[in-house]
């Protein structure tokens, strides 16, 4: 049996080493990447507050494809370059958007969503998905919360 908790009222910073130190713990030595995946969404979904969607999109023949995830009904494809997600995943970069009915060409998945964080998750320097993270609020997430998810994509890499 698992279970990880967060520790009541840390710092960000705390919260996200423990995430990171879960994740380590449940995805090592498991070679299967949907479970992987499966298990650490449910981990962003339990150590993170105010989110309405955690998860993953798989790179699959040149397109974002929807991986397991916590929270409501998503999109299934997206391309490249389209939406907060196919950004991220086709240069490689995180994407920390405040209000995404300002980011153009933003992909309307859940109407709730109004911030989000896309992580790209590379091997061997190739994009092979990203952690996709939605919030009802404005301005919900900060660079703390980059530097945590980013360093949880580095964990992974290896093991999804």
């Amino acid at each position: 049996m698992f279970d990880f908790k967060p520790d009541a009222d840390c710092p960000k910073a705390e919260t996200y080493r423990q995430l990171q130190q879960a994740a380590a713990a449940l995805t090592e030595g498991e070679p299967d990447p949907v479970a992987n995946m499966a298990n650490v969404a449910a981990l962003l979904g339990d150590f993170l507050p105010d989110l309405n969607w955690a998860g993953f999109y798989r790179v699959v023949d040149g397109e974002l494809v929807l991986g397991p995830f916590v929270g409501r009904p998503a999109c299934i494809r997206i391309p490249f370059g389209k939406g907060v997600c196919g950004t991220a995943a086709a240069d490689g970069e995180t994407r920390l958007v405040e209000d995404v009915h300002a980011f153009p060409g933003h992909i309307a998945c859940d109407s709730e969503t109004n911030s989000e964080l896309v992580v790209p998750v590379k091997r061997n320097g190739t994009v092979i998905a990203v952690i996709d993270l939605d919030s009802p609020s404005l301005a919900r997430f900060d660079n703390e919360d980059r530097e945590g998810i980013e360093g949880l994509a580095e964990i992974i890499s290896g093991r999804i």
